[in-house]
């Protein structure tokens, strides 16, 4: 399966469909950090720009998994051995973007976004926030991926308002129905990230999980 991880990430390399989201990334963090912020708000700075790099992600992770052709798919399913392995193998080649995307947001934030580095429980918490992102963005761009939606317009228009979806959800009470994105953001606020990381960590991973395995589900249904 590493191989095949390879392949898809190799692929998605020569299709030159990553610059595309390479340039969506770094156009956005140029605008969230076109100046440092002032000390005493790294917190909320660093988890502002986890929340907002989710949209970016999932574009990755969705143009990734659309890269390979549907023919392709199926011969690299024989070559793999069985349905799952190549489903797996899609799911970790795009993890693997969405997470090497994060982490240049995370870097660049750190480097020409805040003045200050923030206390080690509050770097630990943001670079987890990060990594969480990647697992979102994954499941967000998974779901809306070609093998799920045929349509590129449909497939598109899903992914935005699934995104603005999990933002209005997540602003209400019932934000534990969703990816607590605000609640991140509002949290990181109030001075209450660590108190808080517990729970919205432990419900971002559920919802992530759960998108994920919808979209394994329906992959190996329709196989």
């Amino acid at each position: 399966m590493i191989a095949l991880v390879a392949f898809r990430l190799a692929a998605y390399v020569r299709s030159h469909r990553v610059y595309q989201a390479l340039l969506l990334a770094l156009a956005l963090l140029a605008i969230l950090y076109g100046s440092r912020a002032p000390k005493g708000e790294e917190t909320s700075v660093l988890t502002d720009g986890a929340v907002l790099i989710v949209p970016v992600l999932a574009w990755a992770a969705r143009s990734l998994l659309d890269t390979e052709p549907d023919r392709q798919r199926e011969m690299s399913a024989i070559q793999a051995g069985s349905r799952g392995k190549e489903v797996a193998a899609g799911l970790v080649a795009a993890f693997a973007t969405c997470a090497g995307l994060a982490a240049i947001a995370l870097g660049w934030a750190l480097l020409l976004g805040v003045s200050a580095t923030p206390p080690p429980g509050v770097l630990v918490a943001v670079i987890a926030l990060h990594a969480l992102a990647a697992l979102a963005g994954t499941a967000l761009g998974a779901l809306t991926s070609r093998a799920i939606m045929r349509s590129p317009a449909v497939s598109i228009t899903a992914l935005l308002l699934g995104f603005l979806a999990t933002l209005l959800l997540s602003t209400s009470p019932l934000y534990w129905l969703t990816v607590p994105l605000i609640p991140w953001m509002r949290a990181a606020n109030a001075g209450d990230l660590l108190g808080r990381f517990p729970e919205l960590a432990a419900l971002s991973l559920v919802w992530c999980l759960i998108g994920l395995a919808g979209y394994v589900w329906r992959r190996l249904r329709t196989s």
